[in-house]
């Protein structure tokens, strides 16, 4: 399967009203604010959309709500996958009615499965779509990681096609790449490891700090792939701070603090997540400021 979702997709936060409701009307000005700065697709209803504490309602209306106001221009891939296989499978489904590009299915959380149920897991939900899938690994948050022999045997699936990693391990990613096809795109889950990440053979990145500065992530992206690494690396470190900033507490209470201090009105986290403290707010606008975004 033949798809290409872009080298820089932002993964959107969820705009919530002073209630904490979804606010629908933010959530159009928000996708459309990303396509028109760098991002080449928006991955809805990941862990940066808080995921965990949406319904499966607001969920369904967040894909059909984006691909309305952004699908054609953008790629749209929605966050289906949980640790429940039938609910994943489910979900699933409702996103490709809602007319997505693709879905993102993260490692099963909290229950720990081992390699062969990790396997049997994207299979079956891989297996109740025409869409195509990004995996995603994220050890830190899941409690488990998928190791690259278990990422090869899933990429002999047709429509599995895209990893969005973020184990860390350069070396894992190097095995990942030597493991699997030319075609199958390794995106990277870190935005201060998106470069290094591409110097070992990732596609690009699916990213937090592209809601802020995502022109100048495309341009460095570009200049890799042209193969200006001086410029690419230069843009790295220029973009270092931000990259560390938005993760200095929990993602995404950090990039929702800096999209309100631009002018996005995307509110507070929904608990368990709370805003940044005062301090931390007075780092990121610093950050910005640094960055004449501000």
């Amino acid at each position: 399967m033949a798809v290409d979702f872009g080298r820089v997709l932002t993964a959107m936060v969820t705009p919530f009203g002073r209630d904490q409701s979804v606010d629908f009307n933010q959530v159009r000005k928000l996708a459309r604010y990303l396509v028109q700065s760098g991002s080449d697709g928006l991955v809805v209803c990941g862990t940066t959309g808080e995921s965990p504490t949406l319904t499966r309602d607001e969920k369904v209306e967040l894909f059909r709500v984006v691909v309305e106001e952004v699908g054609g221009q953008a790629a749209v891939i929605a966050g289906t996958g949980s640790y429940n296989t039938a609910e994943s499978v489910s979900l699933t489904q409702m996103a490709e009615k809602a007319g997505v590009d693709g879905v993102m299915l993260v490692a099963p959380y909290y229950n720990k499965p081992s390699q062969d149920g990790l396997f049997e897991h994207f299979r079956t939900i891989a297996a109740s779509t025409n869409l195509p899938v990004m995996l995603y690994n994220i050890p830190g948050r899941t409690g488990v990681n998928i190791l690259p022999a278990t990422v090869a045997r899933l990429a002999q699936i047709e429509n599995i096609v895209a990893l969005k990693e973020a184990s860390g391990s350069m070396d894992q990613v190097s095995e990942l790449r030597r493991l699997l096809p030319d075609d199958f795109a390794i995106y990277s889950g870190d935005d201060s490891l998106t470069l290094p990440m591409m110097a070992l053979g990732a596609k690009g990145v699916v990213s937090v700090c592209s809601h802020v500065v995502g022109s100048r992530i495309q341009e460095m992206v570009n200049a890799f792939t042209a193969g200006n690494t001086t410029l690419a690396t230069q843009i790295h470190l220029e973009l270092y701070p931000i990259f560390k900033g938005l993760f200095i507490t929990t993602n995404p209470a950090p990039v929702k603090a800096a999209l309100n201090l631009l002018g996005h009105q995307v509110g507070s986290p929904r608990l368990p997540l709370v805003e940044v403290t005062a301090a931390e707010k007075e780092t990121i606008k610093n950050i910005l400021a640094g960055l004449k975004l501000i």
